[in-house]
């Protein structure tokens, strides 16, 4: 018999859905560009990292769910299918192999580095910047070159800043976390 998994991960993926929605409200609108820096991405990152690739994912289709049912989740408080075909679209929906691609990374042997948890990062960001530089240039009607300056370059700094935030936090949460997982196991 297989056993279920605590009733932990779905609070805490509950949770990382909120701290998403709350990333998301903190937004930085930058002068000429459709895509604001916000904070849900560091979010993201920590989701992938602590709850690895089932349950941090979860989180992410949670977040995403409440946004495309039209809860004003999305940064600038806004909501709804449509803002799939807007600018940010497909960086929303690029979240989804983001995390799992973080979360799979990072579960790689018995425990986080350093290294596992900065490659981790830099695999779903190239996979995040995939989905979303596309679906940028769809909707600003720019060429590739111009869609890449304004969609990735002035938001690499800020997501190097995030994934140095990330990486300590999720290297002190997940042993932490584990540790209380295993105290609380019924016995058989």
């Amino acid at each position: 018999m297989k056993a279920r998994p605590p009733i932990v991960y779905p609070v805490l993926a509950c949770l990382f859905s909120a701290l998403i929605i709350v990333g998301a409200y903190i937004a930085i609108p930058l002068p000429g560009i459709p895509v604001p820096i916000v904070l849900q991405n560091l979010f993201v990152m920590l989701a992938a990292l602590i709850l690895g690739p089932v349950w941090g994912t979860i989180s992410v289709l949670l977040y995403l769910f409440l946004g495309i049912i039209g809860l004003p989740v999305f940064s600038g408080g806004t909501g709804g299918l449509a803002r799939l075909w807007g600018p940010t679209g497909g960086f929303l929906v690029g979240y989804i192999p983001s995390t799992l691609c973080m979360g799979l990374i990072s579960r790689i042997g018995s425990r986080l580095s350093w290294w596992k948890a900065a490659l981790a990062i830099v695999a779903g960001s190239v996979l995040l910047y995939a989905c979303g530089i596309p679906v940028l240039k769809f909707a600003i009607h720019k060429s590739w070159l111009q869609t890449f300056a304004i969609g990735a370059l002035p938001f690499l700094p800020g997501d190097a800043i995030k994934a140095l935030i990330a990486v300590p936090i999720a290297m002190s949460i997940r042993p932490w976390l584990a540790a209380r997982l295993e105290e609380s196991k019924p016995l058989d």
